[in-house]
């Protein structure tokens, strides 16, 4: 056997095996907010916040994929119970964790629903919170665009001023399903200083200084793809700007030019979720 066969010899023990009622009664947790810290309880209505985003701009992919957010003075940070959708996810259903993947606290999900964080969302997020400590905020998801881009040799073209927004655009490629602790330091080195990754084969993965950044790459990666698709769809040849054009929209498009991104457009993307759908602040 080889040494990463081996390494996830014993994978099944990450998951539950589960027995739920058969009625499926909705899920009714309680709110955790008296027993965390002010800052911890902004972290998870942030993170809440961005699953139900992720869902309600369709990029979310069933129960999988995984956002994560550090929880402010600490090197824990706040991922996805695996087994519910993104529009079931409230701030008092995140796990934490800390970098070794040691389950700091849960929820208490009813009998028969030992729900627990996935493995692959430990690997990815967690070798980035620890090499990136200025890093807030992940997202990693499988959207039908933005996976279909990561399989396309050219990646993510500068050809709509949605793209050119991303200055450096990292790859990495596919090495399978990322449960292999040993990916973790690739993963790093490919993402560099990038804001954006493309696993190549499987999705795309952005990073920021807080969740509302994260959340506004993601969103922006994911419209630039479609575009990308469609205008190649078309089968009648791109425009792409003149290199000095490119560069000047990157030189507008960085956060010290003009503005970060992620924070202006936050207190509107809140209001929308709580339009959409407010439980996920409970």
């Amino acid at each position: 056997m080889s040494e990463a066969r081996a390494a996830l010899a014993d994978l099944r023990s990450a998951y539950p095996v589960l027995q739920p009622d058969p009625d499926y009664p909705p899920l009714q947790l309680a709110s955790i907010r008296d027993q965390v810290s002010p800052q911890e309880w902004a972290a998870r209505v942030d993170c809440a916040c961005a699953y139900r985003l992720v869902k309600h701009f369709g990029m979310d992919d069933l129960i999988y994929n995984h956002i994560s957010v550090k929880i402010p003075g600490t090197e824990e940070f706040l991922l996805n119970a695996f087994g519910l959708t993104y529009d079931e996810i409230t701030a008092s259903s995140l796990v934490r964790i800390n970098l070794a993947g040691e389950v700091l606290w849960a929820p208490e999900f009813p009998p028969g629903l030992g729900y627990r964080f996935n493995p692959a969302g430990w690997v990815i997020h967690a070798a980035i919170h620890e090499a990136l400590p200025a890093v807030h905020g992940v997202v990693h998801t499988h959207s039908l665009a933005t996976m279909a881009v990561s399989a396309l040799p050219e990646g993510l073209l500068p050809i709509t001023q949605t793209a050119m927004r991303f200055d450096k655009v990292a790859y990495h490629d596919y090495e399978g399903v990322a449960v292999d602790p040993g990916e973790r330091g690739r993963l790093v080195r490919d993402l560099g200083d990038a804001d954006l990754m493309f696993l190549r084969n499987h999705g795309v993965l952005t990073v920021g200084r807080s969740i509302a950044e994260a959340f506004n790459n993601t969103y922006r990666v994911e419209r630039a793809c479609r575009a990308q698709l469609m205008a190649q769809a078309a089968g009648q040849g791109l425009v792409v700007p003149p290199a000095d054009v490119i560069e000047k929209t990157h030189h507008a498009y960085r956060p010290g030019t003009r503005r970060p991104y992620g924070v202006l457009e936050w207190p509107a993307m809140r209001r929308l979720a709580d339009r959409i759908d407010p439980s996920y602040r409970t």
